[in-house]
Formats: structure tokens, sequence, C-alpha cells
């Protein structure tokens, strides 16, 4: 969602691209403070007009940035000249080959992945750094403050989902500071949030069949009216009482939701399920 428009720049932000600009002078020192850069590389998802970056270059050992909107391009280059660690490349981080792209850029430097996300595309981008277990430290990001909320949600907690769940497989998030409305043109209507992602270098939980773990934390949130029960049989297609005993087997109560399972639970389930 959000870039940095200074005074001089004159453009209008695209709502198809999600662009919010940023004129809070404050945030952007706070989010590359926080992202933790000092000294390695970063791989920055939608630097706008270069306020972040200019933030993380002055931090990091390498800045790569990767910029969707061709439109901004020469005017970010110019307010980047002083800063010959800066490398830009336009094209769009949910298409652009990462794992190929930190090789070339980064080789066995560590990398950080920072960044403001496009609001409408924040968990798609999320999910793909970390199923592609990319070769990075942490992700830092701003995003909407619900979705944030939603993300980094302890599994067990009313406000979990199938996200958040992937998310704290992969990784041990945490909120980092709130970003009001009034820190961007034109504001947006919600709050955002800067989180971090800081990457586990083993999964919280271990299981045999990753794939088939996914598809039963799916399953189970898929209807969160129903039970765990009844959301997993009716989308996996499984019948109630291999399900029942699954749980049983976890020692998951037969009435349990799927918000209040802990990643332990998930894990066992799933290796039930996957056995039966």
């Amino acid at each position: 969602m959000t870039k940095y428009a200074p005074g001089k720049e004159q453009h209008k932000a695209k709502k198809s691209l999600g662009q919010n600009f940023l004129v809070d002078s404050t945030v952007c020192p706070r989010i590359a403070e926080k992202a933790q850069i000092d000294g390695i590389g970063v791989l920055e998802i939608g630097p706008g007009f270069g306020a972040l970056t200019v933030e993380l270059a002055r931090r990091a050992e390498k800045v790569v940035a990767i910029e969707i909107d061709e439109d901004v391009i020469p005017q970010l280059l110019e307010n980047l000249s002083e800063f010959p660690n800066v490398t830009v490349i336009q094209g769009d981080a949910m298409e652009v080959d990462l794992r190929l792209l930190l090789e070339e850029q980064f080789g066995d430097m560590p990398v950080a992945i920072v960044g403001n996300l496009p609001y409408y595309i924040t968990s798609p981008l999320i999910m793909r750094f970390l199923e592609e277990e990319l070769p990075v430290e942490s992700i830092t990001v701003m995003v909407q403050k619900e979705a944030g909320q939603r993300l980094c949600a302890v599994p067990g907690s009313r406000e979990c989902g199938a996200v958040s769940a992937a998310v704290w497989y992969y990784s041990e998030p945490k909120i980092l500071f709130d970003v009001r409305p009034g820190a961007f043109r034109p504001q947006p209507k919600v709050t955002s949030c800067v989180i971090r992602l800081e990457i586990r270098k083993e999964p919280s939980v271990d299981v045999n069949d990753t794939e088939w773990f996914f598809s039963v934390v799916r399953a189970a949130f898929g209807q969160r009216r129903k039970t765990a029960l009844n959301a997993i049989s009716a989308l996996l297609g499984t019948g109630k009482d291999a399900v029942r005993n699954a749980m049983a087997e976890a020692g998951i109560a037969e009435n349990a939701r799927a918000e209040t399972l802990t990643m332990e639970q998930f894990a066992a389930l799933a290796e039930n399920l996957r056995k039966k």
C-alpha cells in the first residue's frame, strides 16, 4: 500500500496498485530501525519514491528494491542517486523469481525482507515469502492493522485463522507499532501497523507431510461456525468417525473449534488423519 511522496513529486496514487503515499517522515526511520538490518542485505518490496529505501540504505550493506509502478521509477532513482548500495528492479513481487534474485544479488549475504505491502495482496505476498522458504532471516512489513492482528494471532486464540497457523509454522511474528491514517495521502480508512516475522530455523512443529498438514488446517478453519470435526469431515471428505477418532487420539475434544487448537494439536491431528 504505502509509498512516500515528498512535496515536489506530483504523482497521483493508483487505486489499482493499492497506493497511499506516506507523508509522515517519522515512520520510515522507525521501520528501518525495527527491521534490524545493520550490515546485511535487504530485499525491499514497494519502495515508491524511496523514503524507506533511503533509511534502509543507511543501515544495510546492500538494498535491492522491487517496484511495480514504472511511472515512479525515474523519481525513485533520482532520490536514491547518492546511495551506490541500492539496486532498483521494476517488476511484480508476486511474479519475480525471488529465490533466483536473492542468489544473484546477495550470494551468501544474510538478507531480510522489508516493505510496505499493498493491502489487497498482503497475505498472498507473505505466504509466498514463507511457503517458498526463501533464504531470509526476517520479514518486516507495514500492513493493514486488522491483517497484522490476524497474521500474528497466536494459535489457540479466537483471532487465529489458517493464515495465522501458517505464519507461526514458519516464523515468530510480532506486531511492532501502529501507523495512523493521517500518515498517508490520501488517507486510508483504516489504521496500519508494522509487523516483524523472525524466520524459524526449523518449523514450529514437526510434521511428516507439510502439504497434508496445511490441508487439515485449512479445512478446520474453512467453516468457522462449525466444529473442527464437522468442518474437516465436510471439506476433506473424510468420514466423521475417522476424524472423531483422530481427534481423540490427539487429545482434542469432539466439540472443539479450529481456533482453540494449538499447533501441536494440529500436527498430531494431521498425522493421525494421514494414517487413517
